[in-house]
């Protein structure tokens, strides 16, 4: 049940009989009208912007089409009132009945909020894909997050969702990651060693060389590099990608598909991906212009194999093979998203860090291109955690020896807070995470606040059954609920009856952070409501002496119950169901 799209398509049949009468032209397009929320809950309902798209392609006065379309939807028993406001605007009032029904809508169908929305379209979702060379830092902790919400959201969508992590195994990186190893393995022999520039000394791979040496026992001492590096090289990147699978389980986190960057190499499928852009006519032979601003010191100009890259969106052509005949970075990047589309996804979305902002207009031409604009791709981008402790910088243990760890955090906090917290915000917004601030227990914390107002309701379902009072959901569901006609009752049923509208436009946005959003309000409705009663002992959930009214408004906050769990779900947060 989705109110707002009912409503909706009741405006555009009444738009429809409009043109039919010849109120209206013939052929106007209503893809613009909506009806949602006014801004001032004072106004109305719902309210619709109908009369204002429509007066410009329809020649008439927004006031004389709202006055046309209010008459017709007056009509509709679901319209209580329908009036026109300022230049066009037309305010909706609902019959009392649509509240009761979406607490019904609640509290029967398992599937309330979920959409079809998506029509299973296979959605691609690549996110993390952190370097595997050390467990997880905090700034990947918020795109984890993101990522795994925003797949979650999109399949309650109805879209078809893979999630993916790109392991970049195929970079200097990893063989910087096996010589760093290889100093530890050399560390567990008892040998004393000097660490170069540029390696990795955390202490997290200590128990790494450990492994190395009781797998290969004294082999690699004294040899080369040629010797040991390939070997090297893919134990530690296994032994990376373990501690990395555990960190995410540790968020609750399971990917789909691990996909590997270097098996793109000598497969043939960097090489394919060129190709197929070759064939359409965007690979050329050229030189680049000098880059913009101050002249780095070791540019020279070069011929180099170009991606006429421009032709789809981005603002220079990019380099994918050098003058020496070696791929640049960006070769098998458009060769993994060839392998992407090729696997027949109908959209594609990485997530990224803020530092990737360059790389934005760049795949989505390559994207563009190897698809020939059917797949679309978005890139969400995660800015910077801060981590702070009562408004102070917090340094934590640093295991990994330069930044502070995914586990560390989830250690501080538990999962859930680090799930919630990191969408509190907008995902290309900075984040502030205070772990003073996210553990406290007040209104100013969403966490404790939406976990809280679930809590609240269980507390009140079980005061109920101790007094004898029957409050399982079909029971609730059929109680008389018309008892429910307080304002503020039915600000919390208006709240419940927004949750399949939110999540669509959250879908469609891949905005996760609106549920955050959503579910703190809603939890306010649930408090306000708990705190009206008081004052007011006729808003109280329980009624003395009165079963049949003590069900009508338990039914209501079991709804809005109901609702906090299943957007919590989405976020990969676990209700509680009792607060302590």
């Amino acid at each position: 049940m989705n109110i707002f799209a009912d409503i909706r398509t009741l405006v555009i049949d009444a738009l429809a009989d409009l043109v039919r009468d010849g109120v209206l032209p013939d052929g106007l397009s209503t893809d613009a009208v909506t009806v949602e929320p006014p801004r001032d809950p004072g106004h109305g309902d719902m309210a619709t912007n109908a009369a204002m798209v429509l007066a410009k392609p329809a020649g008439l006065k927004p006031r004389d089409i709202a006055d046309a379309l209010s008459a017709r939807l007056v009509a509709d028993d679901r319209i209580a009132s329908a009036d026109v406001a300022g230049p066009g605007f037309l305010n909706l009032r609902l019959d009392a009945g649509i509240w009761r029904g979406v607490v019904i809508a609640a509290l029967t169908d398992p599937g309330y909020g979920r959409s079809k929305m998506g029509n299973n379209q296979r959605t691609l979702v690549e996110y993390v894909s952190a370097n595997p060379t050390g467990p997880l830092h905090v700034g990947h902790t918020r795109g984890a997050v993101f990522g795994d919400a925003l797949a979650s959201l999109l399949d309650y969508a109805g879209y078809d969702v893979t999630r993916e992590y790109y392991i970049n195994d195929g970079g200097a990186q990893v063989d910087v990651l096996a010589r760093s190893v290889y100093l530890r393995y050399q560390e567990a022999h008892d040998l004393s060693v000097d660490w170069p520039e540029g390696t990795y000394p955390g202490d997290y791979l200590i128990e790494v060389g450990e492994a190395l040496k009781a797998k290969v026992g004294d082999a690699y001492l004294d040899q080369p590099e040629s010797v040991w590096l390939e070997e090297v090289r893919s134990f530690a990147t296994d032994a990376m990608m373990d501690l990395i699978r555990g960190d995410l389980a540790l968020l609750g986190i399971e990917m789909d598909v691990f996909f590997s960057e270097k098996s793109l190499y000598g497969s043939g499928k960097i090489e394919k991906a060129i190709e197929r852009l070759d064939a359409a006519g965007l690979i050329y032979r050229g030189t680049l212009e000098p880059p913009k601003g101050k002249m780095p010191d070791d540019w020279e100009p070069r011929e180099q194999t170009l991606f006429k890259s421009t032709a789809h969106g981005d603002d220079v052509d990019r380099p994918v093979q050098k003058s020496d005949g070696a791929w640049t970075y960006f070769a098998p990047d458009i060769a993994y998203h060839y392998d992407k589309v090729e696997r027949g996804f109908d959209a594609l979305i990485d997530v990224f860090g803020a530092d990737h902002g360059g790389y934005v207009k760049r795949m989505k031409a390559a994207v563009s291109a190897l698809s020939n604009g059917r797949v679309p791709l978005d890139i969400k981008l995660t800015q910077l955690v801060k981590l702070y402790q009562n408004g102070e910088p917090f340094k934590m243990s640093k295991r990994a020896g330069t930044f502070i760890t995914l586990s560390d955090v989830v250690e501080q906090v538990g999962p859930d807070v680090t799930r919630f917290h990191m969408l509190t915000r907008k995902n290309d917004a900075p984040l502030d995470f205070d772990f003073a601030k996210v553990t406290e227990q007040s209104k100013d914390n969403p966490v404790f606040y939406v976990q809280y107002a679930h809590a609240r309701v269980n507390s009140v379902l079980r005061k109920a059954r101790e007094a004898e009072i029957t409050v399982d959901d079909a029971t609730l569901a059929g109680a008389d609920l018309s008892a429910l006609s307080h304002a503020a009752e039915t600000a919390l049923a208006a709240k419940i009856a927004e949750w399949p509208r939110l999540v669509e436009i959250a879908a469609r946005t891949h905005e996760p952070h609106r549920v955050a959003f959503y579910l703190y309000d809603l939890a306010s409705e649930v408090h306000g409501l708990w705190n009206a009663g008081n004052t007011d002992t006729s808003l109280r959930f329980l009624q003395d002496g009165d079963n049949a009214t003590s069900q009508a408004k338990i039914a209501l906050i079991r709804a809005a119950q109901v609702v906090i769990a299943a957007g919590l779900g989405i976020l990969g947060v676990t209700p509680v169901e009792e607060m302590r």
